[in-house]
């Protein structure tokens, strides 16, 4: 099954009462400057104030491949566009769907606000970005849940949305999603993505205190895909939280512990998870993407990259990847590498750039990871445009059914 649902703790009116697995609290509604607030961490961690100075979103489609958005919440409403539903027939005739796990990522991504200057309210990391909401998930409360994880027509729900997303003019794909299948048809889906210069993020899955008898925690898809950006969540320390799954997927973190977002019906959320990590660092891509519009999806990563702070001794481990993604200095190392193209050779990148009109060539350098690594930095995606995808595929385990775990952490 697919995993998805992030622990969250709603903040509306209401009596305390528990509902699939989860605490919905508090007496009054939350104030929205108590909201803007909560987000002050996140916002000194990835340096938005100054990223802002240079770049808003502005002009950049992110696909959310979620449950669903909520276009009516006063925090996005103006900058949904509601795609199609690839779940249609799982619910009974009539059951509106919830957009729980959907709207709380979109607004971490592209919430502007609302009030006098936007001031009040979930303000994402790109907030003059636009959304376009593409349902592949249902939540676990929904009714036809249990029909959507067992009828095979639903088997390559992310690989159709993908594709869709793509031609639906998507410039950075928000994938908040993850399990342990891996098929051909989201291996073509994400070639085909990055072959059009977008850029793909998801999460690197929430098993990582699960007990196992290797030295890492399992890989999760679409995350462990090679060309896609696979994000572990940090803890208030900046370290790896210790639902984050660990591997050599993962490329960089973000903070993923009390995350505040939106919710449906102008609710504020507070949840955990690699789904509010890789929401986040979607958000920076789009920063990226609308400040320099033709950057390649390999590119974009080197810049994640480069620029991420807290990076663990060695410069790479298993736990946060690169490190921990920063707004403003992945702005600068994009603006570095603006007049470079990655070129490749036949089925293998090759260790080379080629200047744009004005630019002046230099080495982009393959990166190891550390002993037990199978990825690569930047090229990986590269890599995935030009067929590594299948030579890679051998080193993962698939199974052959797909996970939707609904734990204490979630996706």
């Amino acid at each position: 099954m697919l995993s998805l649902g992030s622990t969250r703790t709603v903040l509306t009116r209401g009596a305390a009462v528990a509902a699939a697995g989860m605490l919905l609290f508090t007496a009054a509604p939350a104030r929205a400057d108590d909201v803007r607030g909560g987000q002050r961490p996140v916002i000194r961690t990835l340096e938005l104030t100054h990223a802002w100075r240079t770049s808003k979103g502005r002009g950049v489609t992110v696909a959310v491949l979620d449950s669903g958005v909520d276009p009516r919440h006063r925090d996005l409403v103006g900058s949904v566009r509601v795609g199609k539903d690839f779940t249609a027939g799982a619910n009974p005739p009539g059951v509106a769907p919830l957009r729980l796990h959907g709207t709380y990522m979109a607004s971490l991504i592209a919430g502007h606000g609302h009030g006098p200057g936007g001031n009040l309210g979930i303000i994402g990391v790109a907030p003059e970005a636009d959304v376009l909401s593409v349902r592949v998930i249902l939540e676990d409360e929904e009714p036809g849940f249990r029909e959507f994880n067992t009828a095979e027509r639903f088997e390559n729900v992310v690989a159709r949305g993908i594709r869709y997303a793509v031609d639906e003019g998507a410039d950075v794909i928000n994938m908040s999603i993850s399990k342990e299948l891996a098929t051909e048809e989201e291996r073509a889906a994400i070639r085909y993505a990055i072959s059009k210069g977008v850029v793909l993020v998801a999460a690197a899955g929430n098993d990582g205190d699960r007990k196992v008898d290797v030295d890492y925690a399992p890989y999760s898809y679409p995350a462990a895909f090679p060309g896609v950006v696979s994000v572990g969540a940090t803890d208030r320390r900046l370290r790896r939280a210790a639902f984050s799954n660990w591997n050599s997927s993962v490329l960089v973190a973000a903070p993923g512990v009390d995350i505040m977002g939106a919710g449906p019906g102008d609710e504020y959320w507070v949840g955990r998870g690699t789904s509010q990590a890789t929401a986040l660092v979607s958000g920076v891509a789009a920063l990226i993407k609308a400040k320099y519009p033709d950057m390649s999806p390999p590119l974009v990563a080197r810049a994640l990259t480069a620029g991420a702070n807290d990076r663990p001794p060695g410069g790479y481990d298993i736990a946060t990847g690169f490190g921990v993604v920063n707004a403003a200095r992945a702005l600068s190392e994009a603006g570095k590498l603006a007049g470079y193209t990655e070129t490749a050779a036949g089925a293998q990148a090759q260790d080379s750039a080629e200047p744009l009109p004005g630019g002046r060539a230099a080495p982009i350098k393959v990166i190891a990871r550390d002993e037990r690594s199978v990825a690569i930095h930047t090229t990986v995606a590269a890599a995935a445009t030009l067929g590594a995808l299948a030579s890679l595929a051998v080193i993962f385990v698939l199974v052959r059914r797909v996970r939707r775990a609904h734990s204490s952490q979630g996706a």
